[in-house]
């Protein structure tokens, strides 16, 4: 399972089951390479980060940016979709086609932004965690995940799973201003050491703990 909930774990701990492991990538995928961002303490590497968005999208491919929240409120601190989008579209990435998806959109405005990125008539999209699961978009190569501390390990690893599905090398960039001793600095390491999914389940597991199985 994806997600290892605690009844998933009573069933392959009490339960008389065969257990298949599939620890293969499907067809077709190809490998991304994760690199953790300290945009505190390595300014000049967000800068890059932006930069290595636009030299992808100059040879023709897409890139999605992630943020924790929407913004456009005092709901939350840092960075939402909505400012990032506005700052990107009128600094580091203008003459970009930027596209905006969240939570908070009409449902066809949303099938609307999502059937353009797919198209690619769209070339950079800004999101929160609603393209987790569920998109396929072989053309998108990138993805900046910001504010990435406030992730957990399931959604970061689900976040990255969205590129490199087409064949071409992706390039997975989880921009972090958290401080040295944070405990969400071991969550970044383990993603941008591994892409398998059992490994960095046990960590989750580790933090997380299992919940209560018999309650």
């Amino acid at each position: 399972t994806a997600t290892p909930i605690p009844r998933s774990v009573a069933m392959t701990v009490f339960g008389d089951l065969t257990v298949s492991t599939l620890a293969q990538l499907p067809a077709g995928r190809a490998d991304v390479t994760t690199t953790v961002v300290d945009a505190t303490r390595r300014s000049a590497w967000v800068e890059r980060a932006w930069e290595r968005v636009a030299e992808e999208v100059a040879q023709g491919r897409q890139a999605f940016v992630v943020a924790p929240h929407i913004g456009g409120g005092k709901e939350a601190d840092g960075l939402g979709v909505v400012e990032l989008a506005a700052r990107l579209s009128e600094g580091p990435l203008a003459g970009v086609r930027v596209g905006v998806l969240h939570g908070r959109l009409p449902a066809e405005e949303k099938a609307a932004v999502m059937g353009a990125f797919a198209a690619g008539e769209v070339d950079v999209l800004v999101a929160t965690t609603i393209i987790e699961v569920g998109v396929d978009v072989p053309n998108a190569t990138m993805m900046i995940i910001w504010d990435a501390d406030r992730f957990g390990i399931s959604q970061l690893h689900q976040l990255r799973g969205r590129i490199g599905r087409g064949g071409l090398p992706g390039v997975c960039l989880l921009v972090s201003s958290a401080e040295p001793e944070a405990p969400s600095w071991e969550r970044l390491a383990a993603i941008a050491g591994t892409r398998d999914g059992f490994a960095l389940a046990e960590l989750d597991l580790a933090q997380r703990r299992e919940g209560d199985v018999l309650g």
